[in-house]
C-alpha cells in the first residue's frame, strides 16, 4: 500500500496544483435578414448567471432571472440593457430594434430582437458590449446570415465593433 500512496503523492496530486477551473465568459448573438419580410431577427444567447450578474450590477441587486413568479421589470430591465449594449447599423442607419421577449433553455437565455422595415442590406455595422461591463474577457460571437451568405467575427473589449459589407 505505501507505494500506491507514494505514487498518488508524487505525480498525481502536483498536477492538480498546475490545473485550475477556468470559465469562459461568452455570447452568441446570430443576425439574420429574412428578405420576405422586410426584417431583421437577432436571437442573442447569454448564460443566465452572467447575465444575472448584469443586470444586477446595473440595475436591481435583487433581480433573479429564470425564477418562478419573475417580475415584469426583468423584461423592462433587458431590454433597457440590450439597447444600451448592443447596437446595430444598416447601410450607415441607426435602427431602433425591438425587444420581442426571451425564454429560458437549461442555463441559457435567448432574447429575441428584431428591426423592421429592412428592404436590402449593403453594410452592417455591431456593436456588441454585452457583458463587458462585468467580465474582462468577455467574448461575443456574432453570426451572421444576410443576402444568403453567412459571416461571422468576435468581438472583445478591446474591439467591440464589427462592420461588414454584403455588396
Amino acid at each position: 500500500m505505501q507505494p500506491l500512496k507514494y505514487l498518488i503523492l508524487t505525480f498525481i496530486i502536483p498536477l492538480f496544483a498546475f490545473t485550475s477551473m477556468h470559465k469562459y465568459y461568452i455570447s452568441v448573438t446570430q443576425i439574420n435578414h429574412i428578405k420576405e419580410k422586410q426584417s431583421v431577427q437577432i436571437t442573442s444567447r447569454i448564460f443566465i448567471d452572467d447575465f444575472e450578474n448584469a443586470l444586477r450590477k446595473r440595475y436591481d441587486e435583487s433581480i433573479t432571472l429564470a425564477g418562478k413568479d419573475e417580475p415584469k421589470i426583468v423584461d423592462d430591465y433587458i431590454e433597457k440593457y440590450l439597447k444600451e449594449t448592443l447596437v446595430i447599423k444598416i447601410n450607415n442607419q441607426n435602427t431602433t430594434p425591438v425587444f420581442i421577449g426571451k425564454e429560458y433553455e437549461g442555463d441559457i437565455v435567448r432574447c429575441y430582437i428584431e428591426i423592421e422595415h429592412v428592404e436590402s442590406i449593403q453594410g452592417l455595422e455591431v456593436s456588441n458590449r454585452i457583458l463587458f461591463d462585468v467580465f474582462e474577457d468577455q467574448q461575443n460571437i456574432v453570426k451572421t446570415k444576410i443576402n444568403s451568405k453567412q459571416k461571422s467575427f468576435i468581438l472583445t473589449l478591446e474591439n467591440s465593433k464589427g462592420v461588414l459589407n454584403f455588396n
